[in-house]
């Protein structure tokens, strides 16, 4: 397809134009050069908070050893009655009110999650009824620990195309649901959370280039079959994989938006493991005090993690307008993913 002209430096081609064709034209061009950036940030975990110690005696294992291979002391864990589309509401109300939206102001509501309350529906139609986004759409992704961010990409490309205004996007799980409580290789890791952020319209962009990346011949190294309903994961494997692909997408989304890793104020990733989180800092030569680290108070709470991590940023003061912040996230698919963001509100 040919590009289209200016219309603002070409007045004359809409002049032959019928008003509607006219402004038709002009809505295209407008949203080749839309950005989005986003408005409002809000979290939601639920209340028990659960240490090591029960985990630990129930393994038979020594507490100390949770605490070294994964770098996790405590987490939140859903009760029996709560349901992931009310505690992704709640994160989502959270974000509406830090931006300043209403719900009826929201064209599509994006929900990434790999644990939803049921096969069908999605959570995103019941994310948004619960929160009176009565006009919106609704989808759910399901990218594993990678979905805040493949749903961000969905949310930024509906923006910069002019199919939407103003998207909401939730990563929610609740990992516990399908964790294997026997498993010293999972339980100890997974965690429930929800995190939100509101995205808009800007004037420029502030979400960079979203790079995404797969790789299904090793989807069985990390997996939860239908059958069980748990989670397996074999850990040495998954642990090398997803080091090697934080590591690249980050130089990859970096180049794509034209920026070094110095051009970047602070380094938000999944909230895996701490010891991915240490090796992806080393290997890229970073300093640990640019990389972001709350997986000791919260765990790995998989497509909730990097709104979280988010969270934590923003009240550490980290999240200044205009602060170069990468997030990127890796998980089960294998999946993966990361882009650039600047920040675009006071925090």
């Amino acid at each position: 397809m040919p590009e289209l002209p200016d219309v603002a430096a070409a007045p004359g081609l809409s002049a032959g134009l019928a008003p509607a064709e006219s402004a038709a034209v002009a809505s295209i061009v407008a949203s080749k050069r839309a950005g989005s950036e986003i408005a409002g940030l809000g979290i939601a975990l639920p209340e028990h908070v659960e240490p090591n110690g029960p985990i630990a005696a129930r393994l038979g294992i020594d507490v100390e050893w949770i605490a070294k291979r994964t770098g996790i002391e405590e987490r939140r864990i859903a009760a029996s009655g709560e349901r992931l589309f009310e505690l992704a509401a709640a994160a989502a109300e959270r974000a509406l009110a830090a931006a300043g939206i209403g719900a009826a102001q929201i064209d599509l509501v994006v929900v990434a999650t790999t644990s939803n309350d049921e096969l069908m529906p999605g959570a995103s139609p019941r994310v948004a009824a619960a929160i009176g986004a009565d006009r919106a759409g609704a989808i759910d992704v399901n990218a594993a620990c990678t979905g805040f961010v493949s749903a961000l990409a969905v949310a930024a490309g509906q923006i910069e195309s002019g199919r939407a205004a103003r998207v909401l996007v939730v990563g929610a799980d609740l990992m516990s649901r399908i964790t294997d409580p026997a498993d010293r290789n999972t339980s100890c890791l997974f965690a429930d959370g929800a995190g939100a952020v509101v995205m808009r319209g800007a004037a420029s962009g502030r979400i960079g280039p979203v790079v995404l990346g797969a790789d299904g011949a090793n989807a069985d190294l990390l997996r939860t079959p239908r059958e069980t309903g748990v989670t397996e994961m074999q850990g040495h494997e998954t642990f090398k994989h997803a080091v090697d692909r934080m590591s690249e997408v980050t130089l990859q989304a970096l180049d794509a938006s034209g920026l070094g890793l110095d051009d970047v104020d602070v380094f938000v990733y999944h909230q895996a493991n701490a010891r991915i989180l240490r090796s992806v800092g080393e290997r890229l030569g970073l300093d640990s005090a640019r990389v972001l680290d709350c997986i000791r108070k919260y765990g790995n709470t998989s497509a909730a993690s990097i709104p979280v991590a988010l969270e934590e940023a923003r009240l550490a003061g980290l999240l200044r307008r205009g602060a170069r912040v990468l997030i990127a996230a890796f998980g089960a698919g294998f999946t993966w993913g990361a882009t650039v963001v600047e920040w675009g509100t006071e925090s």
